[in-house]
This record gives C-alpha cells, structure tokens and sequence, in this order.
C-alpha cells in the first residue's frame, strides 16, 4: 500500500460530498454552527454576568431540556409523517426568529434572568424539531455504508464551530458585549435556510395518513424496545453526558480557579473550545470509524476515555491554586482527549441508528437520539451547578467522571450483548449485511 492510500485512510472520509445535497448542508453547517455557537456562549455568560452564580447558570439544563424532551420526541413524530424538507424550512425559520429575539433583549438591555431563560426554552423548542428531522433525511441522500463517514463529517463541523465560537466570543465579549454574538448568529442560520430550500421533497416511505399524535411517539418508543442494541446506545451515552459533562461550571472555573474575569475572558474561551477542538482533531482522523466492525466494543472504550480525560480536567481545578497556568494548559489537553473520543463514539451510534431502523420510524428514533444527546448535558448542567455549590467545582467534576466510569464497566457487565455487537463490512451496499446485529 502506497503513503498516499495510507493517509487517506487514516483522514476523515470525504466520499459523502460528492452528493450536491449533502454538500450543501455541510458547507452551510460550516457558516451556521460558528453563529450558534456565539450563542451557546453568550447564554450562560449573560446569565452569570447578571447573577454572578453557576446555580442560576444550571438552570439553563432545565429550560432547555423540557422542550427537548417534549418537541425532540414530537418533532420525530412529524418528521416520520411530513415532507422532511418541510418541516427543515419551518424550523430553521424558528431559529432564525429566536436568534433575533436574543438580538433585541441584549440590545434592550434586559436583565432579567426570567425572560432570557424562557427565550432560550422556545430556541431549543425548534432545535428539538430541527435536529432530528435533519438525521433522519442522511439514509435518503446517502447510500448506508457512506454513513458513518456523513455523520463524523456533519460532528466535525458542529465542533469546529464550537470551538470558533467561544473563541471568538472570549475575544469579542470585554468589547462588544452579548448584542452582537446574538446578531451574528441570527444572519449566519439564512445560510442553512438557503441549502434547506434547494433540497428535493423528502417524502416519508410508509407514513400513516393521520397527523401523528401521543401514540404515533409511543410507537417509536415500543419500536425502540424490540431494539436492545440500540437502545443500550442510548443508555452509554446518557451515563457519559449526565454524570461528565461540566460544562455549567466553566464560567465559574475560569473565574475562580484560573483567574478570569466573570464576563469572560481567554481561560473562559479555553474551556468551552477544549473539548470541541479535541472533537474537531478527532474528526479530521475519522478514517478508521468507517472501518470499524466491532461498533459496540468502540463505543464503550470511546466512552471510557471521555471519562477519564473528565476526570484528569478536574484535577486539574482541584490543583489551579499552585499552578495556574499549566493546571488550565492540561486541563484543556485532557478535555480535548475526551472530545476526540466522544465525536467518534457519537459518529458510530448515530450510524447505528440510521441503518437499522425502518424509514416511517427514522425520525423518532433521531427524536429520541436528540433527547439523549442533548438533553443529556442540560440535566448535567442542573447536577454539577448544584453539585458545585454544595461541594466545589473540583470535586463535583471529578466525581463525574469517576461516576462515568462506574457506570460504562457496570453496562459491558449487564448488557454483553451490546459489547459484542459487529457489523459487517464485506459488502458495504447491501443494507441487510449492514445492520443485520441490531435487530
């Protein structure tokens, strides 16, 4: 094998741009994923330069989970239902609305804790309806086998922007203020409402002809149970978020344990870009995830490094008070080891998830995917907010991920079945071949 052919087997996996539609959304993921992240940002720094706690901060796990856990599962419903391209178009104009929203209380100058957190409940509103319906669309424009490389691509844009995002708001924010993150993520959203408006109808194949309700959700749910590989996938994953995800406390570590001021700041920027850039380095180097048949051994391995890269981040604030400087320099390196692990885990479960499921239940199956990947992290922002109060930061982050790895040995030792699940990659066009171990 030549240099060459060996690199390109180790770099991320590009085949799926060359379908025009999937490009398009890419490219416009590239603009649109650096504005919201401005707001991602912007949120909880608003909320903690008004408020000065990471209490009032963590509140924004449960504004932001309910209408995850509640629209995330409807929206799968619609999607199963709806002209998928439809129901793109009127989501990305709710964001983009939302986005605009954020723009005028910041211009206003609104202080009230209250409204900014109910205005961020009706953006994850959107998001929740948005995000699986766009999953859902990948096994209509892709064939099955150039999945799992469509997926990394679409995470290493998503991170990438997490990492342009804060770094760009730790540098704007002492001059300009939450104002213009928030109009910035507003214009850049017309970019994917632009890609979303050039895709073809996306009919769903099987769907039923009345307007879904409670019961169309709960048959996803018991399609899900007859699933136990992928419903364990979902299981690993909440276990990762919910007990090692500290992001809520970052404003308060910044400040505190690295010196930073309380409206943001370069250490503040370095915390919330660490683990995306690890993210965004680990997607580069994807070539592997699509030859990987051993998926269920992967994914908890990859879970378990996330785990203790979370766990050495809060050693290091345990530590900050001797050495600050180098304490936030390997705190931001294990926390991009655990990016790097947690977008190729994230990368092989969704695929998991697309080519195994039936095309009338895709877009709950990516509705309930959203909940855990999202919601996952807002109910660990309320946890390690009130957990920080009561104990430190330090503390409650590292007992996180010492809980994390706990809970990944406890599942290889219950569901074995999930351990050993493979795949094979022999003939990568036949569907059946693909996801024959999940059923």
């Amino acid at each position: 094998m030549t240099i060459a052919a060996r690199l390109k087997g180790v770099f991320a996996d590009t085949r799926p741009l060359q379908d025009p539609n999937f490009r398009r959304l890419w490219f416009a993921g590239i603009v649109t994923m650096i504005g919201a992240q401005l707001t991602v940002v912007a949120v909880p720094a608003q909320i903690y330069a008004d408020t000065g706690s990471s209490a009032y901060v963590g509140l924004t796990g449960v504004f932001g989970l309910v209408p995850l856990i509640v629209f995330g599962l409807y929206g799968g419903a619609l999607a199963d239902h709806f002209d998928r391209r439809t129901i793109l178009m009127i989501s990305t104009v709710g964001l983009i609305v939302t986005s605009g929203l954020f723009w005028l209380q910041s211009a206003l100058g609104n202080t009230n804790v209250w409204l900014l957190l109910c205005l961020f409940s009706v953006q994850q509103a959107f998001f929740a309806v948005n995000q699986p319906t766009r999953s859902a669309l990948l096994p209509k424009i892709l064939p099955l086998h150039l999945l799992p490389a469509a997926n990394s691509l679409q995470m290493t844009v998503f991170q990438a922007g997490a990492i342009a995002g804060p770094l760009v708001a730790g540098v704007m924010l002492p001059f300009t203020g939450f104002t213009w993150l928030y109009a910035i993520d507003t214009v850049t959203l017309f970019a994917t409402l632009y890609a979303v408006v050039l895709l073809p109808r996306l009919p769903v194949e099987g769907a039923g002809a009345k307007v879904p309700g409670l019961r169309s959700v709960w048959d996803g749910f018991a399609y899900l149970r007859h699933q136990p590989v992928l419903l364990m996938s979902f299981v690993v994953d909440l276990i990762a978020m919910v007990f090692a995800m500290p992001r809520a406390l970052f404003p308060q570590i910044a400040h505190e344990s690295f010196g930073g001021p309380s409206e943001g700041g370069i250490a503040f920027a370095l915390l919330f870009a660490a683990i995306p850039a690890g993210a965004v380095i680990g997607g580069i180097f994807s070539g592997w995830v699509s030859r990987i048949e051993a998926q269920g051994r992967v994914v908890m391995w990859c879970i378990a490094v996330w785990a203790l890269g979370i766990t050495l981040f809060g050693l290091t604030v345990a530590f900050a008070d001797h050495l600050p400087a180098l304490m936030l320099g390997l705190g931001v390196l294990f926390m991009m080891v655990a990016g790097a692990a947690d977008v190729a885990s994230a990368a092989i479960r969704m695929s998991m998830l697309q080519a195994a499921a039936d095309d009338n239940v895709r877009g709950r199956l990516q509705g309930v995917f959203t909940v855990v990947v999202a919601g996952g992290p807002r109910v660990a922002d309320v946890l390690h907010g009130g957990a920080a109060a009561v104990v430190g930061t330090a503390i409650a982050t590292t007992g996180g991920g010492l809980l994390n790895l706990l809970g990944i040995a406890l599942c290889a030792l219950l569901a074995p079945s999930f351990l050993a699940y493979r795949i094979n990659r022999a003939a990568p066009a036949d569907a059946a071949s693909d996801h024959e171990g999940a059923k």
